[in-house]
């Protein structure tokens, strides 16, 4: 699996440019998607409705609305 391209803006498009906060989302080989967030996973967890769940080896990651709904134009629609 690899990395294909950034969907979206890139974080200095955003204001990022200390490397300080830098959450993007990534299109990979397999079609899927990757996200570089905050892990929230202990303050969300709870909040999760009764039909979600995760599993041990998965996060709650938390991204900027900013950077999804810049992502959005390069998501396909299938």
């Amino acid at each position: 699996m690899k990395i294909v391209r950034r969907i979206g803006a890139p974080p200095r498009e955003r204001g990022s440019y200390g490397g300080q906060h830098c959450p993007d989302v990534f299109e990979l080989s397999d079609g899927n998607f990757a996200v570089i967030g905050t892990d929230r996973t202990t303050d969300l967890e709870s909040e999760l409705p009764p039909d979600a769940g995760r599993a041990d080896y998965e996060r709650i990651v938390v991204v900027s609305r900013e950077t999804l709904i810049r992502a959005k134009v390069d998501i396909p629609d299938i």
